[in-house]
C-alpha cells in the first residue's frame, strides 16, 4: 500500500517519529511518500506529489494537520489515519506516544473507515460568477474583520430567505465541525455520522436568532449587507478570501465524503468525555484529557 505522509514542523518530536515511520514501513508492506516540507527532515522516502497516487494519508500533528490533509485529497477519498502531535487532536485516531501501534493496527486492517460529510464552498462576485471554491471537513465561517460593529448577514436556504442575522459572523458546519467553532458560539454538537448542515450565527445581536441543522442536501446562501469594510471567508480556520458588498458565499454538502479512520473502541462519546469533558465525567472515570 502507498501512503501519503504530511505533517507540521512545528511538533516536537515529529523527526523521530518520521523516522520510526520510515523503519517500521517496510515490514508492514507500506510504501511511504512524503510532502517536501516532511522529506527535509529524514534522508530517504519518495516524495508525495499528487493525490491519486496514494491509497492512505497519514496526517502528523493535530486537528489542522488533518484538515489540510482532508483538503489535500480532494475528491480522491482515502482514509486519513491522524496521529496527534500535539495536545488535543479531537479528530485524530491515535495519540503520538502510541502512533507506532496505531500505524501496524492500520496496516492489519483493524480499523474502520468512517465516512463524514464534507463541505463545498463557493465564493461568488456580485454578477454571480465562480472565483474561489474550498473542501471543507469542518465549517466555513463568513465574518467581520476586527472592526467594532456588528453586521447584517443575510443568509438564505433552497432560495428562501431565512432572515437577516445582526452577528458578528455565522459558521456553517458539517456534523464533524460541530464540536469545533459553532460548538464555542453556542452550536449544537451533532454525531458526526449524522448528515446534516448546522448554520450558527457568532455573538447575534438579537436572542431570536439560534443555530438551525438542516438537511444536507440543502443550499445555504451567505452575503453580507450594509458593511463598512469587507467581511472575510475563513474555511477550516486556515484558508479563505475577502468578501466585499454584492458578493456572497455558496455552501452545499460536498460530492464525495472524507474517510477517516477509527480504531474499534475509540467512539465519538468516548472521545466528548475524554477530550472536551462532556458531561462532567471525566474526573469521575479517571480519565485525563491529552
Amino acid at each position: 500500500m502507498r501512503v501519503g505522509v504530511i505533517g507540521h514542523r512545528g511538533y516536537v518530536g515529529l523527526r523521530s517519529a518520521l523516522r520510526t515511520l520510515l523503519d517500521i514501513a517496510p515490514s508492514l508492506g507500506l510504501t511511504l511518500a512524503l510532502e517536501d516540507e516532511l522529506g527535509e527532515l529524514v534522508e530517504h522516502g519518495d516524495r508525495l506529489t499528487t493525490p491519486e497516487s496514494i491509497e492512505a494519508l497519514f496526517t502528523l500533528g493535530g486537528d489542522g494537520t488533518l484538515l489540510r490533509g482532508a483538503r489535500f485529497l480532494g475528491p480522491h477519498a482515502v482514509p486519513i489515519l491522524g496521529i496527534n502531535m500535539g495536545r488535543l487532536g479531537f479528530l485524530t485516531a491515535c495519540s503520538g506516544h502510541e502512533f507506532e501501534t496505531g500505524v501496524r493496527r492500520f496496516a492489519a486492517g483493524d480499523f474502520i473507515p468512517e465516512a463524514r460529510m464534507a463541505l463545498t464552498a463557493l465564493a461568488l462576485d456580485a454578477q454571480g460568477q465562480q472565483r474561489g471554491k474550498w473542501l471543507s471537513l469542518n465549517d466555513v465561517v463568513l465574518h467581520k474583520d476586527g472592526f467594532a460593529r456588528v453586521v447584517k448577514f443575510v443568509v438564505e436556504i433552497e432560495g428562501e430567505t431565512v432572515g437577516a442575522y445582526t452577528a458578528d459572523g455565522i459558521i456553517v458546519s458539517t456534523p464533524t465541525g460541530s464540536t469545533g467553532y459553532s460548538l464555542s458560539a453556542g452550536g449544537p454538537v451533532v454525531v458526526p455520522t449524522l448528515d446534516s448542515i448546522v448554520v450558527t450565527p457568532v455573538s447575534p445581536h438579537t436572542l431570536a436568532m439560534r443555530p438551525l441543522v438542516l438537511p444536507p442536501q440543502v443550499e445555504v446562501r451567505l452575503r453580507a449587507e450594509d458593511s463598512p469594510e469587507d467581511v472575510l471567508v475563513t474555511v477550516d480556520g486556515q484558508v479563505g478570501t475577502r468578501f466585499t458588498t454584492g458578493e456572497s458565499l455558496l455552501v452545499r454538502r460536498a460530492s464525495h465524503p472524507v474517510l477517516l479512520v477509527r480504531f474499534p473502541g475509540n467512539t465519538f462519546f468516548s472521545r466528548l468525555r475524554r477530550k472536551l469533558g462532556w458531561g462532567g465525567l471525566t474526573e469521575r472515570d479517571g480519565e485525563t484529557a491529552s
